[in-house]
């Protein structure tokens, strides 16, 4: 009797360690290069938000957060970047709504306006976070700058490593951008073992983390108490949770093309970004100052105290910090997504603790972050572990892997919150 076997195809081969030496030198360069950009156009806005939000008002005798001068700084910040948008070489590069976290390779000609742009929304006070520009800038300078000065290193690599790097630096650790490029990976063709084409970014996300710290010494912990054992009925909020967070966030995704196309009839960047500052001035005279900027302060406002609010009052903020990330991708600002869906997602989980006291706080944020990061983002790595940063809890880990099973579902397949040239959104 022949007996068949069958042999399982061999796995790629490793790469020697002189295959990878090379990229050493250049991945700690543009990690420290790109974390040095991320933090100084972070700290050029944050100087000058406090100036547009603290001395001038107080000058003027105008109140800092009173709807008058938040109508009057959004609409300006609105009036500053459509010029910047209209009249700076490059026109602050494509428009945003087209960008995610994989950005293209921008001239160089674009970055100076780009950069100008995401400082001035920044500071003005639009509901957007600095990744998608400054990874984009990160983006083209290490290109251009790496073609010219490693003509021989492949060119592919640059855009690769300023990515990994930047999402270091936005994120104080190398693991998110490990697990952002080990996404990417899984959709392309790969030569050698996984840990070899994560090598040289991984390098690059260390630098630029480590950069970070050492200069701003960023933290995404909210310093929320920590869960103890979880509970069967922990299982079952967290399904809810995340579920409802996703569900939201999936409306704010379906509406995205139409208020697009609604801002787009404007034809003009000078009527277009001044009428979105309008509206997220309504918004924010709605929802308290707590919902402009990109959200991160304001995240760790709300969670120092989680009884000083409402579940309405968490509600209302959540909804209305949702529809000014909605204007304000939509109209024309140039800025990243992620940091205030963070915000609406810890308003939720909020407004759940305080309207079921049994929801742990902890479980009520981390979960809600999940659930609305996995509708906006459509990155399933990055959005567990942003949720689990926040809450520095380990008992959530394991609720966060089944919490995310039901939200998965929910939001696969479907439209994301970023469109293609014409106008469609991007499935």
């Amino acid at each position: 009797m022949v007996q068949e076997t069958t042999q399982a195809p061999p796995s790629a081969p490793a790469a020697p360690a002189r295959a990878l030496l090379p990229f050493i030198l250049p991945a700690v360069v543009v990690g420290v290069a790109a974390s040095l950009v991320f933090v100084g156009v972070s700290t050029a806005a944050e100087r000058l938000q406090r100036v547009l939000w603290g001395p001038l008002p107080d000058a003027l005798g105008v109140g800092r957060y009173s709807v008058l001068w938040m109508s009057v700084v959004l609409t300006a910040t609105g009036v500053a970047v459509g010029l910047v948008v209209w009249k700076v070489p490059g026109h602050a590069g494509p428009d945003p709504a087209t960008l995610g976290l994989d950005a293209r390779v921008l001239p160089p000609a674009v970055l100076p306006g780009l950069v100008l742009a995401v400082g001035l929304m920044l500071a003005g006070g639009p509901s957007l976070g600095p990744e998608n520009p400054v990874i984009a800038v990160n983006v083209g300078l290490a290109a251009w700058l790496g073609a010219r000065l490693l003509p021989r290193t492949p060119g592919t690599l640059w855009p690769v490593l300023a990515e990994a790097a930047t999402i270091g630096a936005l994120f104080g650790t190398p693991v998110a951008a490990a697990l952002v490029i080990s996404e990417a990976l899984a959709g392309r063709p790969m030569r050698g073992r996984l840990w070899d084409n994560l090598f040289a970014p991984l390098t690059a996300g260390a630098c630029g983390a480590m950069t970070t710290a050492l200069v701003a010494r960023p933290t995404l912990d909210l310093g929320l108490p920590p869960m103890g054992r979880p509970r069967a009925v922990d299982v079952l909020a967290a399904l809810v949770i995340a579920s409802a967070a996703a569900v939201l966030g999936l409306c704010a995704v379906y509406a995205f093309p139409h208020l697009h196309a609604a801002f787009r009839r404007l034809r003009h960047p000078m009527l277009m970004l001044p009428a979105g500052g309008l509206v997220l001035a309504a918004l924010a005279a709605l929802g308290g100052r707590l919902t402009l900027f990109k959200g991160l302060s304001e995240v760790g406002e709300l969670a120092r105290d989680p009884q000083g609010w409402s579940a309405g009052q968490f509600a209302t903020m959540a909804v209305v910090k949702l529809a000014a990330l909605l204007v304000a991708a939509s109209c024309g600002f140039r800025g990243g997504r992620i940091f205030p869906a963070v915000f609406v997602g810890t308003a939720l989980g909020l407004a759940a603790h305080a309207l079921v006291p049994a929801v742990h706080p902890s479980l009520g944020v981390a979960t809600a972050v999940l659930g609305m990061l996995l509708a906006i983002t459509r990155q399933g790595w990055v959005s567990l572990f942003t949720a689990a940063v926040l809450v520095a809890s380990p008992a959530i880990t394991a609720l966060l892997c089944i919490a995310s099973l039901p939200a998965w579902l929910l939001v696969t397949g479907r439209p994301e919150m970023q469109l293609r040239a014409d106008g469609t959104p991007v499935r």
